[in-house]
């Protein structure tokens, strides 16, 4: 399938992972039209070596970056792509046919949205290896709006650090919200469900993609995620829960931990409750003064001010791409 793609990626001192992450981008069967970084004032040789290996570079504040309203001025600067790859710097591309095998089933023109298998990096603790596994199993699957009394909120599970879009699909559904704190990915894969699109993970297009997150981190980020599931009420109401997946995840991650590492179960009790904890004040953060909030998040920006509007584009990534895809990396 010959398919014209871009790729968009935002970065922030990715460091020496940023060379791997360049190399495996460079080794990929198929290119893309046009690649995109989005970086956000690093002050190191991100920018240079991301042009080196054929990226097309935007500079921001780090004031101004946000996740929604910063990858979408990366879509609008690649009008003349079907599809759009979304990734993050510290998803590195497992094989060199990881693009192709990711945007195979957009064959398929029902198909608006496809994300990979993330796996684990070699040196994930047994936690962060288990996470991985649970959230991307080696089974492929398609959602559509049909699954969403069964599935509930998993109707709409969606990653931007290896995920692809149906240009036309993403904007009919508004794209990246602006203003939002996290997870805007599912909050446009969800708009995109309820127009009646299909929703793919493949599982056979693979990146290394973990954390070793502390107790406290993961406190932070589920905090955050239950501020935007508060911002984002709609998809409760749309979706429902998640259908009991939290406790199925916390059953299956004790089974696999006893059989595996029983000497991490202490620390795994600890985070699943501050998860939930956290969790809960996310979405009660209305009733919380807002220094608090800020404390308590791992996006302490969103609370600093109101949202700005992102550096406009250089007039190099504004200006229509003619030419044929990126063929040089």
């Amino acid at each position: 399938m010959k398919i014209s793609f871009s790729v968009v990626v935002p970065t922030y001192r990715p460091g020496e992972a940023c060379v791997e992450w360049l190399e495996m981008f460079s080794r990929q069967t198929i290119k893309p039209r046009q690649a995109i970084l989005i970086d956000s004032n690093s002050g190191d040789r991100t920018v240079k070596l991301a042009e080196r290996y054929g990226f097309r570079t935007w500079v921001i504040p780090k004031s101004e970056f946000e996740h929604g309203r910063t990858r979408m001025a990366g879509v609008e600067v690649c009008p003349e792509a079907e599809i759009v790859v979304l990734m993050t710097q510290d998803a590195i591309l497992a094989t060199p046919d990881s693009f192709e095998r990711l945007l195979a089933p957009f064959e398929n023109p029902q198909v608006g949205a496809i994300y990979g298998r993330q796996l684990p990096y070699p040196n994930a603790t047994p936690i962060a290896v288990y996470s991985r596994l649970f959230s991307y199993p080696a089974q492929s699957s398609v959602r559509s709006s049909k699954d969403i009394p069964e599935m509930g909120m998993r109707a709409a599970r969606f990653s931007n650090s290896f995920g692809a879009y149906r240009r036309s699909a993403l904007l009919a559904a508004g794209g990246f919200p602006p203003g939002i704190i996290f997870g805007e990915d599912q909050y446009a894969v969800a708009r995109m469900v309820l127009n009646g699109w299909k929703i793919v993970y493949k599982a056979d297009a693979e990146v290394f993609h973990s954390h070793n997150s502390s107790p406290v981190q993961e406190f932070h980020r589920y905090f955050d995620i239950g501020v935007s599931h508060r911002e984002a009420a709609w998809m409760l109401r749309e979706f429902g829960g998640a259908s009991g997946e939290g406790m199925c995840y916390v059953r299956s991650e004790l089974q696999y931990l006893w059989r595996r590492a029983p000497r991490y179960i202490p620390s795994a009790l600890l985070r699943n409750g501050l998860k939930l904890c956290a969790y809960r004040l996310g979405f009660q953060c209305h009733r919380l003064p807002r220094w608090i909030c800020r404390v308590l998040s791992m996006n302490r920006q969103f609370w600093n001010s109101p949202a700005t509007e992102v550096t406009p584009a250089p007039a190099s990534l504004s200006a229509p791409r003619t030419s044929a895809p990126i063929d040089t990396l």
